[in-house]
């Protein structure tokens, strides 16, 4: 790298909190570090061109977990821990509210529904029969009855008679959110550097050596906010996890209206712009979707696009404009991991697909245990 005098001096001189990466996390955490030493220097290096993780890719659900995917999680997590990781889920959705406000992440209380499908016989009759043990568990959090069941008014196909409700899901634009979080992270004088991919790291007495596109320099404090991309320069037990997306083109007279999920949210789609966004279908490769690397497979783009001509548009046309991919970061726990991991290095990692509605308050509580 040729850098100047200026440039070694206004980014890389004394820098007190480095950040790797600039989706919802590193950001966040850069505003609550910048609230707490608003005098000091915050880097946040980013190595793509915009956040490389799920950030810019997720789908834009503002929700906490679908019924099946609430009683899959009594499954395998004692009620203690679902109740915190819901609670977690929620305090961040209203952290993200208020940072930014409603209006900047065009934020739209439509609601969100649960589909099953005919052939789903098994996950549906649990459902509606835990509905009011679930609604009990989460009384305490919400004082109100979550999820009720109601007919189909969508005409959905090849679905059961009823769906589960939630009013309490919501919508976002996840392009706005991130270009309000950017602005306000430089508003706050943090220097964010994209293309910047960190090779490694070197701690000493002082501080952290950062190595980045062949150039070194040292920091205070390192902070990892990668995600599912956390086990490439940590030792951490966060394993990737692709998402594949896509979008229709405008659909004239569009009625389908919310938040959708389908197959304990393996499967999840919404409106936007009059178009349908799809994604999901890691659950038909496991082993194939548990990897860093962006792209489509035809197996599940063929599954998305049979979903919208069986399910979700069986007697609507349509074509598929776009198509993409994020990385989530997920583990044996759905816990999110916040930890030192050595006296200057720490990491805010493993948001289980979640990462809008706890990315804001893994930020926060990251800045907090520095």
């Amino acid at each position: 790298m040729n850098l100047s005098y200026w440039e070694l001096k206004t980014w890389f001189d004394k820098v007190d909190f480095t950040i790797v990466g600039s989706g919802i996390v590193g950001l966040h955490c850069a505003l609550a570090l910048r609230e707490k030493h608003p005098n000091s220097k915050i880097l946040v290096l980013e190595k793509g061109m915009l956040p490389q993780g799920a950030s810019t890719k997720n789908a834009g659900f503002a929700c906490f977990g679908s019924i099946s995917e609430i009683i899959d999680d009594l499954k395998n997590h004692s009620e203690e821990e679902v109740i915190q990781l819901i609670q977690k889920r929620w305090n961040g959705l209203q952290l993200l509210r208020k940072n930014l406000d409603d209006e900047a992440i065009d934020f739209k209380p439509f609601g969100g529904y649960e589909l099953f499908l005919n052939e789903d016989e098994s996950t549906y009759t649990e459902c509606l029969q835990k509905l009011p043990f679930i609604n009990d568990v989460l009384n305490p959090l919400f004082k109100n009855e979550v999820f009720t069941k109601e007919i189909d008014r969508f005409n959905f196909k090849g679905i059961q008679e009823y769906v589960v409700f939630n009013p309490y899901e919501a919508q976002i634009d996840t392009g706005k959110m991130m270009q309000a979080l950017l602005q306000k992270a430089i508003s706050n004088g943090i220097l964010i550097l994209n293309q910047a991919v960190v090779n490694s790291y070197n701690e000493t007495s002082a501080g952290v050596e950062v190595s980045f596109n062949d150039f070194n320099f040292t920091t205070k404090k390192l902070l990892f906010t990668t995600n599912g991309f956390a086990q490439q320069l940590t030792s951490n037990q966060v394993k990737p996890a692709r998402a594949q997306v896509l979008i229709t083109e405008p659909i004239p007279n569009l009625d389908i209206k919310g938040t959708f999920h389908l197959d304990k949210g393996y499967y999840y789609f919404r409106n936007i712009d009059d178009r349908i966004l799809l994604g999901g279908g890691r659950n038909l490769d496991f082993e194939g979707e548990t990897t860093t690397e962006l792209g489509q497979t035809e197996k599940i783009q063929n599954r998305l696009e049979e979903l919208l001509k069986e399910v979700i548009l069986p007697d609507t046309e349509f074509k598929i404009a776009h198509r993409w991919s994020g990385i989530m970061g997920i583990g044996s726990s759905k816990k999110p991991i916040v930890e030192q991991l050595s006296e200057h290095v720490y990491c805010g990692v493993r948001l289980g697909g979640m990462g809008v509605a706890i990315g804001s308050l893994i930020g926060q509580e990251l800045a907090e245990l520095v």
